[in-house]
């Protein structure tokens, strides 16, 4: 017996060590994916255990409890409380004060609603009970109201009711009714004041982005112009667009667009600025790579070249992407007057800003460094301006432009109707007195003020400042190096624009990489005859511009 028994054991000893080689492992799996479901913090129990349940319950004091919890009794928050038509089904409409539009609320909702419904379409016995209405019948056959749509989330009602719109609560019913009812504060669509033009439209964006696509869309009539939206901001969130041709824009570029803007991680974005701070390729760059305006021609003859706009609720500024060099120096004037006088002052343009960045710092080179490149007469002219003038050429030039640049700051802060006096009298009574003072001489009073003359002639606000602050550095490479110095940093500056891109599009072409084709509309605007293309570095989905 035992023999038999034990002739047995070494299969048992294996059927025993599969069936452990089988449930431990089994055990352990189970024990880690118990372990790695998620715990709800309320209720104590497995997330993975229970199905979402809806906020409201459809008891409406209840429904009503929960809300005015977790806005916090906020007083500015209205509640009204009524009976649905002539029955005795009850109901509350919410809203904020302020933010919704009360005329829509009283004339067609509340009378709507308060009206004989039972002759609407639920006519029932004297005797029977009153109707219950339901979401659906009251949004198919009662409200006249366009903007229509349910929540059944807590968080999503607070956030409809802080973008202006009413809730709709009723009893007996666990779904909520948002009624788009918020009021529109705007401005009218005037000439945007820092981008203006002698000839050419006089719209300009507002702060409100509904009247902005507005715009986009009644002068710029396109069927494949596309507008989507999404909401930034973690704490105050806001709306914007993201706004393009749909058969011209490249997919990819819009793709890329839509991910960088979605990483935006912040409480609240106040303007544009904000994003173009956040989405663009190098944040060490001097160099703006998104381009920002209030007029409303720029961004139409953008979004007709494959670029993409960016608008925010709250703002005039539309941003545009991608942005080159050549952009920031150009004028929509360029197109609406002849090609030759166009192409005359865009080269003006290019010849200031060459001015605003390197004017001071060759004065500079040339009077500390290099007086023998100077013609022999000039020469003479300016050692005798300079006689008595206690500092060198470079702390002579920082006087004065640190003078400039605080009497430019000034002069926005203030009050329009003082401001341009102030900068204008405090530019002459300060470099009148600094010159019979023997502290600066008057030929740097000259380039100074040549300097500063370039600057304005910079279409880009943001363009200049950037200019602006090139220009110290180029100052004080000239006042170590002299000449070399200019022509070093010249040389780092040309590098750096080089290497750098906008969403992958090289910042300073058509130059580099070279596109003859693209040098119809760079230095020289030539006539609308030749620029039958667009610009082939956006790589657009429809290349011809004009057939």
């Amino acid at each position: 017996m035992w023999n038999m028994f034990a002739s047995y054991l070494p299969s048992w000893s294996v059927l025993l060590q599969a069936v452990i080689a089988v449930s431990i492992p089994y055990g352990l799996s189970r024990i880690i994916s118990k372990a790695e479901q998620p715990i709800d913090e309320k209720t104590g129990q497995e997330a993975g255990d229970q199905t979402p349940q809806p906020d409201f319950t459809g008891k409406l004091d209840a429904d009503l409890d929960r809300v005015r919890t977790e806005f916090g009794h906020q007083s500015d928050l209205n509640c009204r409380t009524f009976c649905l038509g002539n029955t005795n089904q009850q109901a509350a409409i919410l809203f904020v004060n302020g933010i919704s539009d009360r005329d829509l609320i009283d004339k067609h909702i509340l009378k709507s609603l308060m009206g004989d419904l039972a002759l609407a379409g639920h006519d029932h016995a004297p005797d029977s009970p009153a109707p219950s209405y339901t979401a659906q019948y009251i949004k198919n056959n009662i409200l006249s109201v366009g903007i229509l749509k349910e929540v059944d989330c807590l968080a999503d009602l607070s956030a409809e009711l802080l973008r202006g719109h009413t809730a709709l609560l009723l009893d007996n019913s666990p779904e909520v009714i948002i009624l788009g009812t918020r009021k529109e504060i705007t401005r009218s669509a005037k000439e945007p004041p820092s981008e203006a033009l002698v000839r050419g439209p006089r719209l300009g964006f507002n702060e409100s982005i509904c009247d902005n696509t507005t715009l986009l869309r009644q002068h710029g009539e396109n069927t494949k112009l596309t507008i989507t939206q999404l909401r930034v901001g973690h704490r105050v969130t806001k709306e914007l667009v993201i706004a393009y041709v749909e058969d011209i824009a490249d997919s990819n570029l819009v793709q890329e667009v839509r991910e960088r803007i979605e990483r935006i991680n912040l409480d609240d974005i106040q303007d544009t600025g904000y994003i173009e701070q956040l989405i663009e390729d190098d944040f060490l760059s001097p160099f703006p790579q998104v381009q920002s305006t209030e007029r409303l021609d720029r961004v139409l003859a953008a979004l007709v070249e494959g670029r993409i706009a960016i608008l925010l609720d709250g703002t005039p500024f539309v941003l545009i992407v991608p942005t080159t060099f050549n952009m920031l120096l150009q004028s929509p004037e360029d197109y609406y007057e002849r090609w030759i006088p166009g192409t005359l002052v865009r080269m003006l343009r290019y010849f200031a800003a060459f001015v605003s960045t390197f004017g001071p710092s060759l004065y500079i080179s040339f009077i500390s460094f290099h007086q023998g490149l100077i013609p022999t007469k000039l020469a003479l002219s300016i050692a005798d301006t300079r006689v008595g003038v206690p500092f060198p050429s470079l702390i002579e030039v920082l006087i004065m432009e640190v003078a400039l640049e605080i009497l430019r700051e000034a002069g926005l802060r203030l009050p329009k109707p003082i401001g341009q006096t102030i900068g204008i009298v405090g530019g002459l009574v300060i470099g009148e007195s600094a010159v019979q003072a023997g502290i600066v001489s008057p030929i740097m009073v000259i380039v100074v003020a040549v300097t500063a003359i370039s600057s304005f002639a910079i279409p880009q606000y943001n363009a200049g400042i950037s200019l602006r602050v090139l220009r110290f550095i180029a100052m004080i490479f000239a006042a170590v190096f002299g000449l070399y110095g200019v022509v070093l940093f010249f040389l780092m500056l040309c590098s750096h624009l080089v290497k750098l891109k906008s969403f992958g599009v090289p910042y300073i072409s058509p130059a580099a990489p070279y596109r003859p084709q693209d040098w119809k509309d760079y230095l020289v605007r030539a006539p609308f005859k030749l620029m039958k293309q667009r610009p082939k570095m956006m790589n657009t989905k429809s290349p011809v511009r004009k057939k």
